[in-house]
């Protein structure tokens, strides 16, 4: 069959053969043992309902295995024998360009260089999925395919609910992910209703399908590491940037410090992803001595090196030797998924990573009690360098949650604040989200790189002309933005889709977005795919990390990014998505996000205006009204150019008066 023919029929009628394990491809880690016999029991009913009863005395047995084995089903005999990644828009077989276009990215999440653990549909953070298992992909493949621009398709955390009804201007896709009651959003009920087969762990652009690899959060870490030395007042040449983590959005670490201009140290204990990382060109060496380490090190200072390095081994065993040594750590932080601490999201110091994993899998209340003795070692090392002058910044990814919860010391002296700051409170949220500016991005649909080149040097000229005409608050972020899109090239950024990811304002957006869909218009590109990360202005309400510079009381509340994802859904996006969890963790995070098809008419054009401004200009609203001074003169700026929005501002109270109090 073709590839085409493949996709048409869905969940075959003659089973396919069984597939062996493959050793190659980076699995996820055995999950653990949930599910009572009862409840396995209604896994398999649930697995099953897919296929037709004919088949279900073969399949049983085999589900049951991989429940057993993997504490998942996956349905690995349906995995399909074609290559996985993103092909030009033509050659999907679909009635609808722009399902067409959702295909494309649905299989770039899923190629083999962008995803974590492609076998197991995970596409990063160790519980990012596409979808829940194969059956899954297929059947929504099928319908995407058959799908007329009068249909809408929904997806219930990974499950086709199926093709309904709607309307030319409605999304084609609304996905949702985890959505959970409010009161079974703790750790193992995802692992407990993940098993069951009802539910999943979308992260944030995984189960949205816009995830385009490391890119995709290179250009925020870059962002972040530079204003992070700006912070401390030093050049990044010849200083030292330590974290950890290789994985989907942390293996953008090494390569954001090449950029910044820093001595880059970043730990990871997987062997198979350190290694694809670095035959990617997203990391320059591998150690694996810690002497060695800090021999290298210390040239790399004294020379005032460039250098990425990833010490392949526990970060914990850094932050000790590099005290030891003497070793000065400029800035430090840490990505490791510690929102998924338990199944393989943090690895405790003084293991393998193999018996790490057995562990994890055979007695994960040991496993918990050696990942939160590791945090404190973690944290006591890294309270010994900050006395000594490290500036360290959580990196959103749950690490003073955990430790905090762990019993490490690092919690600040009045008891309820910890002692380190969220890179957003410090650095993202006062000085980009404040003022609207987030991870844009586009995807080429042609999968031509001349494409991508064609719509960096529109989107470069695109900003050069608005920074003449920007204020004085915003040519940092103007100026940071035209040096990261002019060396885009350069640096070598792709890893399966040609996409490009762009901090930018919502006039910044939508000026790009016009730009692009005007050279569609003349055939000078093909169709374009906009998106964004859910990390972003206004997608996501998480008080830990997007939302930790809101002060007035709301941070733990899930208006913004609900609100965020219906607005995007009437105002022309052409799917949308809400998730349960993300970088932060289940039941820590609401996020949501779009895509949107450029395809060079005159409808694209208004729904773009129409759907970015929103997007971006309903975050800053809402951290305006929570005081933010940034987003106070962003908004009071974007109401005075767009006479229909009229946004409540907040009257400030005098201190002195609440102090008489």
């Amino acid at each position: 069959m073709t590839f085409k023919e493949q996709l048409l029929q869905g969940i075959p009628d003659k089973l396919p053969q069984a597939k062996p394990h493959d050793s190659t491809i980076n699995h996820a880690p055995k999950r653990k043992d949930i599910l009572t016999s009862e409840e396995k029991k209604l896994a398999l009913k649930n697995a099953l309902r897919y296929f037709d009863k004919k088949h279900h005395a073969d399949l049983i047995i085999e589900f049951k295995n991989e429940l057993d084995t993997y504490g998942r089903i996956y349905m690995h005999r349906f995995r399909p024998d074609y290559k996985m990644y993103a092909r030009p828009i033509e050659d999907y077989p679909a009635k609808c360009k722009q399902a067409a276009a959702i295909m494309l990215m649905i299989q770039n999440n899923l190629d083999y260089a962008v995803a974590q653990h492609p076998h197991e549909l995970i596409t990063y953070g160790g519980n990012g999925a596409v979808f829940q298992n194969w059956a899954q992909y297929l059947l929504t493949m099928k319908y995407l395919a058959e799908m007329s621009d009068e249909q809408t398709l929904v997806m219930y955390s990974g499950h086709p609910l199926g093709l309904f009804p709607s309307h030319k201007e409605a999304p084609r896709v609304v996905v949702t992910n985890g959505m959970m009651i409010p009161n079974y959003s703790k750790q193992d009920d995802w692992e407990k209703f993940n098993a069951l087969g009802v539910t999943q762990y979308g992260q944030m652009t995984a189960g949205s399908y816009m995830y385009i690899g490391p890119q995709g959060i290179v250009h925020g870490t870059t962002i972040t590491v530079l204003n992070a030395f700006r912070k401390i007042n030093k050049t990044p040449k010849g200083h030292v940037f330590v974290t950890s983590g290789l994985g989907g959005m942390s293996g953008a670490q090494p390569k954001a410090g090449n950029i910044a201009g820093c001595i880059t140290v970043c730990a990871e204990v997987n062997p198979k992803i350190t290694k694809i990382r670095h035959e990617q060109g997203w990391i320059d060496e591998i150690i694996t001595d810690l002497n060695d380490l800090v021999l290298r090190v210390t040239k790399a200072k004294k020379d005032k090196e460039t250098v990425s390095i990833a010490y392949l081994g526990n970060v914990v065993e850094v932050w000790e030797s590099f005290d030891n040594a003497n070793i000065t750590i400029d800035i430090g932080s840490d990505q490791t998924s510690l929102h998924n601490p338990w199944a393989g999201g943090y690895y405790p110091v003084g293991m393998s990573f193999e018996d790490a994993n057995e562990l994890m899998a055979k007695s994960p209340e040991t496993f918990k009690k050696k990942v939160q003795e590791s945090l404190r070692h973690h944290v006591d090392a890294i309270n010994k360098h900050t006395e000594k002058g490290t500036y360290f910044f959580d990196y959103g990814n749950a690490f003073l949650l955990e430790a905090s919860r762990a019993g490490a010391d690092i919690m600040a002296d009045n008891g309820i604040d910890f002692k380190y700051p969220s890179y957003v409170q410090d650095i993202m949220g006062p000085m980009c989200f404040d003022y609207g500016f987030g991870p844009f991005r586009w995807v080429c649909t042609s999968g031509k790189p001349e494409d991508l080149e064609k719509t960096d040097a529109i989107a470069c000229q695109v900003l050069e002309t608005m920074m003449k005409e920007s204020p004085k608050e915003i040519q940092q972020q103007m100026a940071d933005n035209i040096q990261w899109i002019q060396g885009a090239q350069e640096n070598k950024l792709v890893v399966g889709s040609q996409a490009r990811i762009l901090y930018a304002d919502a006039e910044g957006r939508m000026n790009i977005a016009k730009a692009f869909n005007d050279a569609i218009k003349k055939g000078d590109i093909g169709y374009i795919v906009l998106g964004r990360d859910h990390h972003d202005v206004s997608g996501t309400d998480s008080p830990f990390r997007e939302t930790s510079n809101i002060y007035d009381g709301s941070k733990f509340t899930a208006d913004m990014a609900i609100q965020n994802v219906i607005g995007d859904s009437f105002r022309g996006a052409t799917w949308v998505s809400i998730h349960n969890g993300g970088g932060v963790g289940w039941g820590e995070v609401i996020n949501g996000g779009f895509g949107m098809v450029l395809d060079g008419s005159i409808e694209a054009e208004r729904r773009l205006k129409s759907m970015l401004f929103w997007d971006v200009n309903n975050g800053i609203a809402r951290r305006s009204w929570a005081r933010n001074d940034g987003a106070v003169f962003a908004i009071k700026r974007t109401m005075a150019m767009e006479p229909n929005l009229n946004v409540t501002l907040p009257n400030i109270v005098d201190e002195n008066l609440l102090n008489s109090l």
